[in-house]
Formats: C-alpha cells, structure tokens, sequence
C-alpha cells in the first residue's frame, strides 16, 4: 500500500527528468557536431540584432512611427559571409508527393550528407546505411510505415521519371512521427521542381540552412559580425555560456521587450504540487493506517505482556510506530527499485506516445531520496493513530483479548462540518469574487479533507439502510458500521480517488461541451467542398473525380469572380490582376469600422457606453465562423446542400437573379452592386485618403434571405446568368456536395491519389463535424477510478476478514452454507465500495463548479473588455455539464465489480476451529 504509489512517484520522476533535453543533449539533435547552424531570416542581407539563442531576431535599424520595414533585396549567400576557416555543410529542406504501396504520401524532403561527421546525433541510423550516392535514399521508420515501402524498395516522386532506392531506415530523435526521406544534395529537390515546371506545375519551395564547424567554436562577437550582414545564428558556444544581457545589441535596442520566461514554479504551480502531494500522503495514510490497526489488534496479546511486565504507553506507541517506520522504509527500498525498472521498461511505451526520443537516464539521488523519505513518513503516520489507540487499552483488556465500548468522537464530525462548509464557501468565492484557481483548489482540499473527517457519522447514516437488505448484505452493512475504525478510512480512501476524479471528468464534459458550442462547421455534415483557386483549368476533372469516388446525392458546382488574367488570385496584386468587393450602403456600414481621413482608430471618437451600443449593432457583427467569398456564382443546387430551404431564393438562382444572405449586401432598391477595381494604386491611394475605391459598378436583383440561416461562410451567391449579365468575369473555383453517407478512408486516399494527378493544389474537405478529443481521457479517469476503488474497497474487506475471523469460523460452526462466507465477503467489499463512490462523487462537484465558474468568469470579463472596445465577438457559453457515462461507471459497474471480484477471489470454506472466548 506504501510501495506501490511510491513506485509510481519515483517512476514518474525518473521519466520526467529523463525526458528533459539537457542543452548538450538538445543542440546534439538540432546541430549534430557543429558548432553552429548559420541562416537567411529572409530581410535580404538588412543588419540585424538577435537573442543569444537565435530563435529571435529584430532588425539593427531603430524605426521611426509608420517607417516601413527594412527589406533587402534578393537571397543572402550564408557561404560568401561565413567566418574565415569554417566548413559548411548544406541542409536543404523541402517537401514532395511520393509513391507509395498504397498511393501517395505527401513528404518531406532533406538533402543533407548525412555521412558528414558534423551531422552526428541529428539522425539516428536503424536500418541498413545512409545514401552514397544520388539514386539512393534513406527514409524515416515512420514513412516506411506509412508508405508500406521497407528497405531495398524503389521510391519515385510524382512528375518525375526517376527511381531511387531506399538503402537505410532512420529516426530524428526529435520527431519520431516524421515522415522524411534524405537524400544527397542536389538528387532530388532541384530535379523534380524542374519536372513540376515543365508539366506546368508550379516548383516545391525550399529553404536551406549551412552546418558551420569552426576551429575555437562560433562565438558571440562572430555572432554579432554575422547579424551585421544580415544572417541568423544558432551558436553551441553562445548557447553553453551566454553573454551578459548588457552585451546584447537587441537588448539595448529602444522599445524592445526582453521577454524572459522563467522555467522554475511559481506560486500557482507550488501550491497545486503541495496540494496534490498533501492529498496523496492522505491516500496512503487512510489506507495503511487501518492496516496498522488491525496488526496493533492481531498483536494486542503480546503489546499486552509488555504491559504486564512494566511497560507503560509510551513503550507500546513506540513499538506499534517502530513497525510503521520498518514498513515505511521497505516500501521505500522495494518502491524505489520497482519505479527504476517501471521507467527503464516503460521508456520505449512512453517514448512512443510521446513521438520523441528521451535524453540519458536522468537519475537525481536527491529527489529519490526525498520520495523515500516521504515513504518512512508515510508509515510513521499511518502508525500513528493505531499506536495512539493500542496504547489506551488496559492490559487485562489486551491480554484477554476483550474490545470494550468504543465511543465515537463527537468533535470530529463538528470539526468535518465546518470544514466543509468553509472549504465549499472558499471554493465558490474564489471562482466567482478572485478568479483563482489556486483558491479554488484550496478551498476544494479543504472540503474534501471535511468530507473525510466526516465519514465515520456517514457511514453510520449508511448503516439504517440494513434493515431492507437480505442477509448478506445486512450482515455486511452492519459489521461496516459497527467496525467503522477500519471502514471509515477505506471509504474515505475511495472517496478521495472519487472525487478526484469526477472533478476533473467534470471540468473536461464542461470543457468538451464548451468546445463542441464553439466549433466551426465548414459545410453539413458529411459534405465534401473541394476548392482549387490556382489552376482553375483543373476544376472540371477535380468535380468529375470526387463524384465519381465519393457516394455524392447533390452535386453543386461554384464559380469565383477574377478581374484580370484566369489566374489571378482573389487578392493577387500581381501585374494584371485587380480585385472586386461587394458595395455596402452608407446606412449599413458599421461607424466604428469606418475608417476617415487621418483617423487611426474611428472607434476613438465613441464613448465606452456608445462603442458597448455599437458593438451590439448587426452592421458591426464581427462574422466569426467560416468563410469563403464576398460572392461567388453558382446555381439553386448550392442551396440544397447548404440546407437553406427557401422557395424565393431558389426561384431567383433559377430564374438568373441573386441570392444574398447578409443584408449589409442588399441596397433600398433590391440589388447588389459589385465594383471591378482595375488600377489598384488607385484604389489604394483613395482608401488612404478616405474616399472610395474607383472602379465599375455593376447591379444586380437581389433575393435578401430572411431570418439568420447558417450558410457555413457564403453571402452573396449570383447565379452564371447574373454574373454574365453584370458583365463579370469568372472561373472554376470549386464544389459542394452533399453525401448519403460519410466517405470512408480507402475512398478517401482513393480520391486524393487520383486528385494528385490532376492538379498539385486542391483543397478537399469532408466536413464531420465536432470530433471529441476525450473519450479517451474520462474513460482512463473512470478506470484509475475503479482501480483504486476496488483497490481500497479489497484492502478493507481483507482486513475485516481478518479482524472478524473468529465471526466467520462462528458461522461455518453453526451451519451457515459455504456461499454465506463468499457473499458476506462479496457485500463487504462492494458496501465500502458504493458509500466511498456515492460520497466521492458529491465531493468532487465542489471543485469541479468551481473552475467551471472560474473559466466562466474570466470569459466574461474579457467579453465584457472586447464590448468596451467595440467589439462583440460571441457571448461566451461555459456549461456546467455532468459526465453521466463516467458517473454511471463509477456508481454502477465500479461497486458491482468489486463485489463479484471479492466474492470469487474468496474461499467458500475456512478452517474450523474453536471458538475463541471474548
């Protein structure tokens, strides 16, 4: 009982402290043996300043209010500004679409020598040998899962008509769930862009950083030289022993904030780790603590003759803490060297889970020795009350073997109450007066340690029950309550597990259902949107592709608008290109959106009570959710599946009008009006100085959609013949469809094999809607539940076994029938189970109503703050939701379990013998 949660703690230390990355250990993986990682931040050689550890940088340049920001111009050559006398090794990263076994595998790409002795320690060898030579590569373990590929197979890239062979498997220590091929530089990456440009496709980006080896190491003032020409460095030196903050240029820099985060605990952290470690002695102590009664019991014979013999109380406490102390001290031996061989033979399970390789064996004597020393602790706790309680008894009471009356403590429950009132009125406060969490937890503590202080007056409430239970249970009910030394503790052991865990169950079904409100559908459920806005001219055989793969019911092709070439973007500022918006009235433009002449925030001008009014406004909706265009062009089938069902709107798709479904759209005299912009420093220009954008306006009949439908990011729709009426431009753009059911996973990879030899750029959606991230976790809560519930709820039925032994052997004496003994032992453990979970589980919603009220008040303050600003946003939704499935697991099948498992681990007969006289 000692032993095994002090296994578990120092296990979890020994795996924590492992998995943290010492600095060494971390640059070993991201810079192998060099000494520094040298790269282009993309400011075209513009100086710069950055942090000792590379991973921020800013530019040299003190800017000026509205200065624009430096940018060079072109690539920077990190080989013609590397120190003099380093060696650099290229590391070029990209990504690429490969065959595999089962079709294709979007991929990254690294061409990197991985036979360099500077790249040691980046990746790890598993299989076979890293490539030689240009026509072979090596993959990650996991593409070779993935792609169903092994060493020794061919691999080819889409649009490339070359092989290369896989002559070695490996791992990055860091990602062990990438999916990466290496290959030399220049084998693949260069190759296949030019095989995508010449099918007209557009080229793979690229990026490449430079391994720098350098005799005397890269330090800090090389550092600085390099930032002067405008490269980024990552420096082993720098990182080890780091220059002073004085000495770093950024720093000084005005106006820039060192923002330092500081790894040790804080208040919030300490507090949360007291409290867990505070309540996990509590665990231990109530379930030893009967144990070492009922030993103190078994041996009160021999405590006695020591008090016969002149032995006075303060011998038999120290005999009864003495035992306590043994125990403590073997469970912290045997609970120590069980959590080293749990963390050496768990490492590779964790490792897994966690997608990353674990540093070297991190074992810290300290903390290993605090973790026993909280074991002796423990026992000599536990010990103490049994002690305490044996020394009391009068000798002839000891050595005839006689309980006498026990009394109650009638101070106890008194105490108990307060404290849970008290903890329950901390734990509400602090929700809802200090938003803090660690009152709540605190507050939360203190109720639970009430609710334990008043399990003995609860388990006698339990006992009135008896008289409408059959005999079993009766007789199981009553020995529990009038023996509640020993059930007391066992239900409060199973109460506190409970309770935990329905606080958190709790607070997660609150969080999942918070989660599930806000969530944003792309489309109904189970439709398919695919959108392709490059390469428009692919977009028929992309619709043919997913219709001809995909269980489609209705099928909705849309259109976009493009002012200028086909394959101009929506937004492209690209020679040729212009750009369309929808025209809003005067009337229905929201004023604190609206921005004027030399006005840097037109909100400025409004009181907090006018911008809270505001805010509320439909015409300053913020249109959180999806979204796809101001318009688009397409048919009445978009409608179907949409869902929106309304006979107007479709009648007017029909018969060549608009649909439009936000009424900011829809001008006095029910049209929409759509401006072409063309000359895009014009438009620029204008909107700078106030005015409105010059450009064509054309006008279109408008069906304005009554009432707030959910459009999943559409409003406004033209139809082809509106759209070619008002004279505008349009191309492929994308589909909706709606499914009879959901497309499975070989359909899926079916259809994405085949989109990717149609176009190498289409988004495909299968919208399925909210997708719980934790029914893994209340189910893991509900099982950690029951295992220490039936845990507890066997330890207390053991002792009472053997603390009623001579009960038993009375009534096999008499004649009760060997399945008697198996059901009283059965009850016995299901009765400790079912008070300690039915208690548990009201004591767990007092902390759990408290962080839900604590979230729900921070939510609201930050709404109410956005509101002060203009800004509405969605009103928060923090429910109060209960876990019934977890709940029922605990009340029903926890209690029902542990009374079958006790009952048939239980011997039907015991040895007869005479019956002791009391």
């Amino acid at each position: 009982m000692i032993a095994l949660p002090i296994a578990g703690v120092s296990a979890a230390d020994l795996t924590l402290r492992s998995a943290e990355l010492s600095t060494t250990e971390r640059f070993s993986r991201d810079l192998g043996a060099a000494d520094a990682r040298m790269s282009d931040p993309g400011m075209g050689g513009v100086p710069i300043f950055q942090v000792p550890a590379g991973d921020n940088y800013d530019t040299a340049k003190v800017l000026k209010e509205n200065e624009p920001y430096p940018q060079g111009e072109g690539d920077l050559d990190i080989r013609e500004i590397a120190p003099t006398g380093a060696r650099l090794l290229p590391d070029t990263g990209s990504s690429a679409k490969l065959e595999t076994a089962h079709g294709l595998l979007n991929t990254d790409v690294r061409e990197l020598k991985s036979t360099d002795p500077m790249v040691k320690g980046m990746m790890t060898l598993t299989e076979g040998r890293f490539p030689g030579q240009d026509s072979e590569v090596a993959a990650t373990t996991h593409f070779l899962k993935e792609s169903g590929l092994k060493v020794g197979d061919k691999l080819t890239a889409r649009h490339l008509d070359r092989e290369y062979r896989i002559v070695g498997a490996y791992e990055l220590p860091s990602s062990l769930k990438s999916t990466q091929v290496n290959a030399l530089p220049g084998a693949l990456i260069k190759p296949l862009n030019q095989a995508l440009v010449k099918a007209g496709l557009e080229p793979n980006g690229s990026s490449t950083t430079y391994l720098v080896a350098l005799k005397g190491g890269f330090t800090w003032n090389l550092v600085k030289a390099a930032n002067t020409k405008g490269a980024l460095v990552e420096s082993r030196q720098v990182a080890l022993d780091p220059p002073a903050d004085s000495e770093v240029p950024l720093y000084q820099k005005p106006g820039y904030q060192n923002w330092k985060f500081d790894d040790s605990m804080g208040v919030e952290e300490l507090t949360g780790v007291a409290t867990v470690v505070g309540l996990a002695l509590l665990e231990i102590c109530l379930l030893a603590g009967p144990a070492f009664a009922v030993g103190a019991r078994r041996s009160r014979r021999q405590l006695g003759l020591v008090g016969a013999n002149g032995g006075d109380r303060r011998h038999i406490r120290a005999i009864v803490l003495a035992g306590g102390l043994v125990i403590g001290f073997a469970a912290a031996v045997i609970g120590t060297a069980i959590g080293v061989v749990l963390s050496i033979a768990l490492r590779g399970t964790f490792e897994g889970m966690m997608g990353e390789r674990f540093g070297a064996f991190d074992a810290r004597p300290l903390e290993l020795l605090a973790i026993a020393l909280l074991a002796v602790l423990t026992g000599t706790l536990a010990a103490l009350v049994p002690a305490v309680t044996a020394s009391r008894q009068s000798v002839l009471a000891s050595l005839t073997g006689r309980r006498g009356v026990r009394r109650s403590s009638r101070v106890l429950p008194v105490i108990g109450l307060i404290a849970v009132a008290f903890g329950t009125a901390v734990a509400l406060g602090g929700s809802l007066l200090f938003k803090s969490f660690v009152i709540v937890a605190a507050g939360a503590a203190v109720a639970e340690l009430g609710v334990v202080a008043l399990t003995p007056v609860l388990v006698g409430l339990f006992g009135r029950l008896g008289r409408f239970l059959p005999l079993s249970p009766r007789l199981a009910l009553r020995d529990a309550v009038r023996n509640r030394g020993r059930t007391a503790p066992a239900v409060a052991a199973v109460l506190a597990a409970v309770a935990g865990t329905v606080a958190v169950a709790t607070y997660a079904a609150s969080d999942e259902a918070q989660r599930k409100a806000q969530y944003t559908p792309s489309a109904p459920y189970g439709a398919v949107s695919v959108q392709a806005e490059e390469n428009s001219q692919d977009m028929p055989a992309i619709r043919a592709a997913v219709q001809r793969n995909f269980p489609i019911d209705v099928r909705a092709d849309i259109d976009r608008i493009v002012v200028g070439k086909n394959t101009c973007s929506s937004y492209s500022d690209a020679p040729g290109c212009g750009r369309f918006t929808v025209m809003v009235p005067k009337e229905k433009r929201c004023p604190l959106h609206h921005y004027g002449v030399g006005m840097d925030d037109p909100a400025a001008k409004y009181s907090v009570a006018e911008r809270r009014k505001l805010a509320k406004d439909w015409r300053c909706a913020s249109g959180d959710g999806a979204w796809v265009a101001e318009a688009v062009v397409a048919d009445e089938k978009l409608l179907k599946v949409l869902g929106v069902k309304d006979a107007a709107a479709e009648r007017a798709l029909k018969s060549g009008g608009a649909v439009t479904f936000a009424r900011k759209h829809a001008h006095g005299d029910g049209t929409v009006r759509i401006k072409v912009i063309t000359d895009l420093k014009a438009a620029d220009k204008a909107m700078e100085q106030g005015k409105e954008e010059p450009g064509a306006v054309s006008a279109v009949k408008v069906h304005e959609v009554a009432g707030d439908p959910e459009v999943y990011g559409f409003q406004t729709v033209l139809s082809p013949a509106a759209a070619k009426a008002a004279g505008l431009k349009t191309v492929p753009f994308g589909a909706y469809f709606s499914t009879d059911r959901l497309p499975n996973s070989k359909e899926k990879q079916k259809l994405e094999d085949e989109l990717s030899r149609i176009s190498t750029s289409t988004g495909l959606s299968i919208e399925r809607g909210y997708e719980s991230e934790m029914n893994f976790v209340l189910v893991a809560l509900a099982a950690f539940a029951g295992l220490i519930t039936i845990g507890a709820a066997g330890i207390a039925t053991g002792l009472s076994q053997a603390d009623a032994e001579a009960d038993l052997k009375t009534l096999s004496a008499v004649g009760a029938p060997p399945r008697v003994r198996r059901t009283l032992s059965g009850f016995q453990c299901g009765v400790v189970a079912t008070m300690g979970v039915v208690l548990g589980s009201a004591a767990g919603m007092v902390p759990a109503i408290g962080l839900v009220l604590t979230d729900r008040r921070e939510q609201e303050d930050w709404y109410q703050t956005a509101l002060d600003q203009g800004y509405a946003g969605v009103e928060p939704y923090v429910p109060i939701i209960m876990p019934w499935t977890t709940l029922g697991a605990l009340l029903i099948a926890v209690p029902l379990g542990a009374t079958l498992l006790a009952a048939l681990l239980t011997r039907s007969r015991g040895a007869l013998a005479r019956r002791e006289t009391t």
